[in-house]
């Protein structure tokens, strides 16, 4: 959803950001959405190569865009997938129903991401009014 915000796809850094999901390679860690949104924004603002000079906003729209995320994520539990799913990505039993039952917990993640997504756009868009 970020590459369409800001208009530019490129399939190799979503495929590069695969395995972040079940808080990173199904560890349970941190949320993979949160994850996703700081590559969207590194990729708006961080450089391409060490020779090149970061936007300092990189910085500044991250820590906006994770409280924001700390906010949305905290009455789920906390910032961790394990939290927010509330489900043992180990157990294949557990991974079917969650994708499978639609009363399963994925409702509460879709629901996320889409808050997530939402939240993230709005960073972007303040930060453009500000060029």
């Amino acid at each position: 959803m970020g590459q369409e915000k800001i208009g530019e796809i490129d399939e190799t850094a979503v495929k590069a950001l695969g395995a972040f999901g079940g808080g990173i390679a199904s560890s349970g860690s941190v949320c993979g959405i949160l994850i996703g949104g700081i590559a969207v924004i590194s990729s708006i603002y961080s450089r391409g190569n060490l020779d090149e000079k970061e936007n300092p906003r990189l910085w500044s729209v991250s820590s906006k865009f994770l409280k924001k995320f700390e906010e949305l994520a905290k009455p789920l539990g906390g910032m961790n997938c394990r939290d927010i799913a509330k489900i043992d990505w180990k157990s294949r039993e557990e991974v079917k129903n969650f994708y499978s039952n639609p009363e399963s917990s994925r409702k509460i993640c879709i629901k996320l991401v889409g808050d997530a997504a939402f939240a993230l756009g709005e960073l972007i868009e303040q930060q453009s009014e500000k060029d």
